[in-house]
């Protein structure tokens, strides 16, 4: 299993537009893919559930990432985090 920790840095936290590229990068791996802040996770491959999330600028969220591709799945998740929220 592969863990992303990454703390939101756009002021309007996760929207609608970031959100729906952030699924669809998601989405194009093999592994699954659990987010969220807390104890409240969800499928990451869902952008409604990921936009029920509301999760604002300052606040932590992890994501685990399991199965064939999981170091992949990972690290693109992560660049993209870094480079658009």
């Amino acid at each position: 299993m592969q863990t992303v920790v990454y703390t939101i840095t756009d002021p309007r936290g996760i929207h609608a537009r970031p959100a729906g590229q952030l699924v669809k990068l998601i989405a194009s791996f093999k592994s699954t893919c659990q987010m969220g802040k807390g104890d409240n996770l969800i499928d990451g491959k869902r952008l409604l559930l990921v936009m029920k999330l509301a999760i604002q600028q300052g606040e932590e969220m992890t994501l685990k990432f399991e199965g064939p591709d999981e170091a992949d799945a990972a690290a693109a998740v992560e660049k993209f985090l870094k480079e658009n929220m």
